[in-house]
């Protein structure tokens, strides 16, 4: 079956995925992206992955883009400069558990994957056994179970008190929101919010839930939002605060 025209003009074989920009002596990679909806030419940085992504329209070509990504070096470089330095999970790592610092300890040796100890002085430990080069994935992996399951427990709470019906609740690494709600009852959100203090966490799943009642952000939505979560304003300001240094932690992990 022959390809239709459209797709035949505008077909690129021999684009790169990504390309070189230089600014002030530094070299930053961008990926390149082609859209068949895009009417320009657009940067994008996900903070979550310090990518950074160059849509071109359809009929764009790889040479004017690479002009338009030099133009913006400037911009690139500041708005990856403000980002949050980021912070792998390894040995020693301090990271916030529910909003309560804790240090990754290696148990080289050790069975199992990973827990929580108590140290020296009270301080909370992250423990995790196996390889050093499996540490990353583990922590990750641990988080991750670990917002499913308060994720899981807050949306169904939170269900049973607006009287709607949940069908999946999912978690992933969002970069541009904290949750998601679709009509049939798909529920998905950021594994980082495990990260958050726990009323963060339930205000972000009586969010979505609500949805499932009024899939707009009206005043009969909010006044939903409020009456099952005492916490709105107190959680908003604290994302807006400290949300975008979630994003910091094990980028680029799992």
């Amino acid at each position: 079956m022959s390809l239709p025209l459209r797709a035949l003009l505008f077909r690129r074989t021999s684009e790169p995925q990504a390309i070189p920009i230089a600014c002030d002596g530094e070299v930053y990679l961008v990926r390149v992206r082609r859209h068949s909806q895009a009417r320009r030419y657009t940067l994008r940085i996900h903070a979550a992955t310090r990518e950074v992504v160059l849509t071109i329209p359809p009929r764009g070509s790889l040479k004017e883009a690479r002009v338009f990504a030099e133009k913006h070096g400037g911009w690139i470089a500041a708005r990856l400069g403000r980002l949050p330095v980021p912070v792998p999970f390894a040995h020693g790592t301090l990271l916030p558990l529910r909003g309560i610092e804790h240090r990754i300890e290696h148990r080289q040796g050790r069975r199992g994957t990973v827990w929580i100890e108590t140290g020296e002085g009270e301080e909370c430990l992250l423990c995790v056994a196996g390889e050093a080069p499996h540490i990353a994935r583990r922590v990750h992996d641990f988080l991750k179970r670990e917002a499913k399951r308060d994720l899981e427990i807050a949306s169904r709470a939170a269900a049973v008190q607006l009287g709607v019906t949940i069908k999946r609740v999912s978690v992933r690494d969002q970069s541009s929101r904290w949750g998601s709600c679709s009509t049939t009852g798909l529920l998905s959100y950021s594994w980082r919010l495990i990260l958050a203090p726990p009323f963060v966490l339930d205000y972000l799943a009586a969010h979505e839930v609500a949805h499932l009642v009024e899939m707009n952000h009206s005043r009969r939505f909010w006044r939903l939002v409020e009456r099952i979560c005492p916490h709105v304003e107190r959680a908003k300001a604290w994302l807006d605060t400290h949300g975008s240094d979630l994003h910091r932690y094990g980028a680029g992990e799992g």
